[in-house]
């Protein structure tokens, strides 16, 4: 399927997000109770997208560390600091895929105003998410996980080989949804 295609129906399943409900319960079999309030936050669409990125992740291998499971589900919380709409979003792929010098400007600033969040909500909410699951002590694999899923795999410095492989099946998850 080729990007445009993806990222029209990624879109449309954006849109249409509200005529899907939330399988809550198994986002409760992963999350403990402070990481399913952070879970709740984020916007439905991006629940549902998480809940497809899990299911993807259990279905690559026979076993899936709790910390993984907990990592597709979260990956992208830190969306929920600054909600957008479908236009804001499409915007700031489209940008990122025609024109990447204007959005790393775009989103390299710290000032969330309307215009710029798109593009900052884009490329810092790894960062937002790994931080904000910090401050509720979750685990810091999943810290790493959440953090580093939308980096180039060799940009993770010197972590084991573990971390490298979950990150892994966590970035083709997310990219297969």
């Amino acid at each position: 399927m080729t990007t445009i295609t993806y990222r029209i129906k990624q879109g449309l399943r954006a849109l249409f997000a509200f005529t899907t409900d939330v399988d809550t319960t198994l986002a409760r079999q992963y999350l403990n109770a402070q990481e399913y309030a952070l879970f709740q936050t984020m916007a439905h669409a991006e629940q549902l997208h998480s809940l497809n990125v899990l299911r993807t992740v259990l279905t690559q291998h026979a076993e899936t560390p709790p910390e993984l499971a907990a990592a597709a589900l979260l990956h992208d919380v830190g969306k929920a600091r600054y909600h957008l709409a479908v236009w804001q979003k499409t915007v700031s792929v489209l940008a990122e895929s025609f024109t990447p010098a204007l959005f790393a400007r775009l989103s390299a600033r710290n000032d969330l105003t309307w215009w710029r969040a798109p593009f900052m909500v884009r490329e810092q909410h790894p960062a937002w998410g790994a931080d904000m699951l910090k401050a509720i002590n979750s685990d810091p694999l999943v810290v790493f996980l959440v953090g580093h899923h939308a980096h180039h795999l060799d940009n993770c410095g010197d972590v084991p080989e573990n971390y490298i492989r979950l990150l892994a099946r966590l970035k083709k998850a997310d990219g297969e949804n």
